[in-house]
């Protein structure tokens, strides 16, 4: 199971940098991708280089075409909900210390901190002004330094394009200048609580009252968060998360429908194979079948 919070794995931990390709279908490196709400501690930038998506953040969509992007701030909740069947995008990692090049620097202090810490979510590079098409270019020839041979020099190389698309970028976004509020991140750690807790417990008979006491919330007040926030009823999360783990164990073993649907959470099949093809529009049997049939071309 995969918490809400990702740990980034970081393919040299002496430049604590990635970058990731994904498809509906996978992830290179192996990570994060399509369909998988979570939050990390690092600022992300998203370009969409295939076809289009919808990235979810902070319950607020956001829709990207092929040469568009997003800037995401740390520790945030997201998650891309749609992306078209031939779909593709990469999603550059990295912390903000490295704008800051040391700690206590004006650089830190001036120009990271006062943007990572106040309540800006997300903002779309769309490629409308100069300087947006400047920071998308710029963008694309990261992408081709990752995707090519590592030569001698690579990394200080993205290291200074990202210093300098970062600084394009809060030269010209509308970032608030503002702190986070106080009671703004509370209610957001309260949400990560009751997600993180529905991710532990989906096979189990969870109530309401369980979801909303893993952040000492009244019930009432649980459902106003996951609507504002994740746009759904906490009750739909839950079925919607036994649904996407019932179809990678479709997917991943040969368990009869009777045993996905109990390790999934489902106290009937029934309820199960109608909540399924509700979500999926297929019952589970014809996702297995289709899933099999397009594998083996």
């Amino acid at each position: 199971m995969k918490p809400l919070h990702e740990t980034i794995a970081f393919p040299d931990d002496s430049f604590p940098y990635i970058m990731y390709t994904h498809t509906r279908y996978a992830s290179t490196p192996e990570g994060r991708g399509f369909n998988d709400l979570h939050w990390h501690e690092e600022l992300q930038i998203t370009l969409a280089t295939k076809g289009s998506l919808v990235i979810q953040i902070n319950g607020i969509d956001y829709e990207l075409h092929a040469g568009q992007a997003i800037l995401i701030n740390k520790a945030v909740l997201h998650i891309v909900t749609k992306l078209a069947e031939n779909g593709e995008y990469v999603s550059f990692n990295f912390p903000e210390k490295l704008l800051a090049f040391h700690s206590g620097s004006a650089m830190e202090e001036r120009y990271v901190l006062p943007y990572t810490r106040s309540s800006f979510s997300a903002a779309v590079i769309s490629g409308e002004e100069p300087w947006a098409r400047l920071a998308l270019d710029q963008l694309l020839d990261m992408k081709k330094k990752f995707d090519a041979a590592k030569d001698w020099g690579w990394e200080y190389e993205i290291a200074i394009q990202t210093v300098r698309l970062w600084l394009l970028l809060i030269a010209n976004l509308p970032f608030p200048r503002e702190e986070m509020p106080r009671r703004e991140k509370r209610q957001q750690e309260r949400l990560q609580l009751m997600l993180s807790f529905i991710h532990r417990h989906y096979v189990d008979p969870v109530t309401l009252q369980e979801i909303a006491g893993a952040a000492h919330l009244s019930v009432s007040e649980c459902t106003r968060s996951f609507k504002k926030t994740v746009r759904m009823t906490p009750y739909d999360y839950l079925i919607g998360y036994r649904i996407k783990k019932s179809a990678e164990l479709l997917l991943e073993t040969d368990d009869t429908v009777t045993e996905i649907a109990r390790k999934a959470g489902f106290n009937h099949v029934n309820h199960f194979i109608q909540s399924f093809k509700k979500e999926q529009g297929q019952t589970p049997g014809e996702f297995r079948k289709r899933s099999g049939e397009s594998g083996s071309v």
